[in-house]
């Protein structure tokens, strides 16, 4: 798993390079971090982590980062509540995944689920549209926050 996330940040740092963005100490800390996470960080979370691991970044600059990111499609946007955005890798390949939400507690929970990709390729041949992505997101209540 190290070498696949490993594999991302060069990647990205591949892209911003051609697409002439500076690829300075603070977009650095960003990728690397985001790189390092099994799952979506928010601005706040990025922010924190930076700050505990002694490489602040101010939280204009996340934004502005994770605006490029997305830009260039580095990174992709989950939406876990009306006012929580999320940031993720695309990685491409084996590794799509959805997300549980606690409403509760706000836990984000990975999942993958075969059957589930392969409804989804199904409802894609029947349906009069390509589709190019897809995210789900299901919102409900942790085992923590119901026990």
């Amino acid at each position: 798993m190290a070498r696949e996330a490993e594999s991302w940040a060069a990647h990205a740092h591949r892209v911003l390079a051609a697409s002439r963005h500076h690829t300075g100490a603070a977009r650095r800390a960003v990728l690397e971090l985001l790189d390092s996470q099994p799952c979506a960080l928010s601005a706040v979370e990025i922010e924190d982590a930076l700050r505990t691991s002694e490489r602040p970044v101010a939280r204009a600059s996340i934004y502005r980062i994770l605006d490029e990111l997305e830009r260039l499609r580095l990174i992709q946007k989950v939406q876990v509540g009306q006012a929580m955005t999320r940031y993720e890798p695309v990685r491409g390949g084996d590794e799509h995944h959805h997300h549980l939400v606690c409403d509760s507690c706000g836990t984000v929970i990975p999942f993958s689920d075969s059957r589930l990709e392969s409804a989804i390729r199904d409802l894609s041949r029947r349906v009069p549209m390509r589709v190019a992505e897809h995210e789900i997101v299901l919102h409900g209540e942790c085992r923590s926050c119901t026990d």
